[in-house]
Parts: C-alpha cells; sequence; structure tokens
C-alpha cells in the first residue's frame, strides 16, 4: 500500500516539484496539493494522510509551522516535512519543537526530497547539521552572535531599544551595543538598513 502524501507550499513550481517526486515514487501517493495552511489543517482534520510537507511562509498569513503543529494535535501519527527556502535561524529548533520529523531546504538540497521522504516514513528525523550561511552586507550570518541575532530579530519587528531591552532582559545600553557591532560588521549606516536587508535576505523574518 502507499503512502498518502498531502503538498502545502503557495509557489506553484514548488509544488510542482514535489508532486513529480511523489507521482515518480512507487512508494507514496498524491493525496492533494493545497496552496495554503489553513486548507492544510482542515484537510488534515476531514481525512488521513501520512505524511504532509509544509512550506513555512504561507500567502494566507498562517505560518506553516503554526499549521503544523496544528495538524500533530489532530493527528499525531502523521509525519511531516518542514520545508523552506528561507534561512531563518530559528525554523529549524522550531520544526523540532513542534514535532516534525524532518526539516529540507529547498535550496540547499543535503540531499533528494524523496529521499528524505522515504527516510521519514521508515521512522528517521531527517535535519540538516546548520541553517544555510548568507551574506548581510560585509558579513556573513555566521558571524552574528545568538544574541545579535536576538536583537536583530526585534529589531525587524520593529521594536524600539527600550522594547528590545524590556522583552530580552538587557539594558538599554547593551541593546544599543549590539547595534552598534551588527553594523560595524555589516558596514551599513543605519538600524533601519540593517532591519530591512535581514528581512529581505530571509535571516530573520517575523511572525
Amino acid at each position: 500500500m502507499k503512502y498518502r502524501a498531502l503538498i502545502v507550499d503557495d509557489f506553484m513550481m514548488s509544488r510542482q516539484v514535489f508532486e513529480s517526486a511523489v507521482r515518480e515514487s512507487e512508494d507514496f501517493e498524491l493525496a492533494a496539493s493545497l496552496e495554503s495552511a489553513a486548507q492544510a489543517v482542515e484537510y488534515v482534520g476531514r481525512r488521513y494522510v501520512d505524511l504532509v510537507i509544509m512550506d513555512v511562509v504561507m500567502i494566507d498569513g498562517i505560518n506553516g509551522l503554526a499549521a503544523a503543529k496544528k495538524i500533530k494535535d489532530i493527528r499525531p501519527e502523521t509525519k511531516i516535512i518542514v520545508v523552506t527556502s528561507m534561512p531563518e535561524v530559528s525554523y529549524i529548533e522550531r520544526a523540532r519543537q513542534i514535532g516534525a520529523e524532518s526539516f529540507w531546504y529547498k535550496e540547499v538540497q543535503e540531499q533528494p526530497i524523496l529521499e528524505v521522504m522515504r527516510r521519514t516514513m521508515r521512522g528517521e528525523s531527517v535535519y540538516p547539521d546548520s541553517t544555510p550561511t548568507v551574506s548581510l552586507g560585509n558579513a556573513v550570518s555566521t558571524e552574528l552572535t545568538e544574541r545579535e541575532t536576538e536583537v536583530l530579530r526585534e529589531l525587524v519587528d520593529g521594536s524600539s531599544n527600550r522594547e528590545i531591552a524590556e522583552r530580552l532582559g538587557l539594558g538599554e545600553r547593551t541593546v544599543k551595543m549590539h547595534i552598534a557591532s551588527m553594523l560595524q560588521k555589516t558596514g551599513f549606516r543605519s538600524r533601519l538598513e540593517l532591519a530591512v536587508k535581514a528581512r529581505t535576505g530571509g535571516l530573520v523574518i517575523p511572525e
């Protein structure tokens, strides 16, 4: 018997890639191919699927990770592969926390998606060793410290220094120091430019 696979991605070309992988395999059959995370949650509530391939960033405003958690709450036995083209540093850990079995980067393919699907259905948890390295001005993402990335995430969300300090349990002077350090590393002239470039490059993506 073939495994029923549900594809969820708002980008048509990505869906077509996943659909082709399913159709070329003797192990899987296509349950449905959807462009909305909300549709996916509704679908799984009505019909059984063995595997969900879920993108993170969706046009309908529902984060794929949030939808994956809802699916796990409805059908914990359904396996989930989270996929993304974004190097957002928090996605891997958040996917683990919600119980997603595997994680696959579209742009950095350590192994074909079909192989990840097969390994996942065999009971393996397939995750990349690290997030992709991306350029941020004169720096690369790995040059930022963990704390700087936390400050950057709040900065991208539009928070003031005081708000960042309160949320992260830091002093305002410390927040300013981290922002100044990132500006020096990247060569950007302002916090706005830093935030915009981090967001457009996919390094930090607000909810």
